[in-house]
């Protein structure tokens, strides 16, 4: 391979990397609509009651496998709560949440992205592998993403948001949590 041939991969390499993090960046959910980019999910895509806050920092789980977001947390960390809520516990489909924000199922990374976007905090649904650039690296202080190149899963206030749970519980909020190992770990900015 020639010097100019190595470039030009390193270069498609790199302008894939930026767009990708164009599209997956969080959006700004205090300017202007919470929904900056995109359509809101609605309430149809799954059946949900008003949110309701339990005491402390971390979210509690329900008998009906939805989530109590924790009172203390930030606006956003309680409108992804909310927003997984409502898909918690539809089918698994692959595919499922990026033809379209309100869907009949939810793979994992359209679980991800169906909760993140309506909180604002993402403009576009996600691959699992769109995850590897999203927000800042590491663990967050309220949410953190983890994502390898066939599944993903997210931990709110605590509570796993997973679609590999589903299974055993019917919802897709996880008590128990899992082995990070083999997956990049993000965080949306400041959360």
């Amino acid at each position: 391979m020639t010097g100019r041939s190595s470039l030009a991969i390193r270069l498609g390499a790199a302008i894939a990397v930026s767009v990708l993090a164009a599209c997956w960046q969080p959006v700004d959910a205090l300017a202007g609509s919470a929904y900056a980019g995109g359509t809101a999910p609605s309430a149809s895509a799954g059946t949900s009651a008003p949110l309701t806050t339990t005491a402390g920092a971390r979210a509690r789980l329900l008998r009906d496998g939805t989530a109590e977001a924790p009172e203390s947390a930030p606006q956003a960390v309680q409108a992804v709560i909310a927003a997984g809520d409502r898909i918690a516990r539809l089918p698994y489909r692959y595919g499922g949440g990026h033809g379209t924000w309100n869907d009949t199922g939810y793979d994992c990374s359209g679980s991800v992205s169906y909760a993140l976007h309506g909180a604002g905090l993402l403009r576009e649904s996600a691959p699992a592998t769109g995850f590897y650039v999203y927000g800042q690296a590491g663990r967050g202080r309220w949410i953190t993403i983890y994502a390898n190149g066939s599944h993903m899963y997210m931990v709110v206030a605590g509570l796993r948001f997973d679609t590999s749970g589903r299974s055993q519980t019917g919802s897709r909020w996880q008590v128990a949590q899992r082995s990070p190992g083999g997956f990049v770990v993000r965080h949306p900015a400041g959360l």
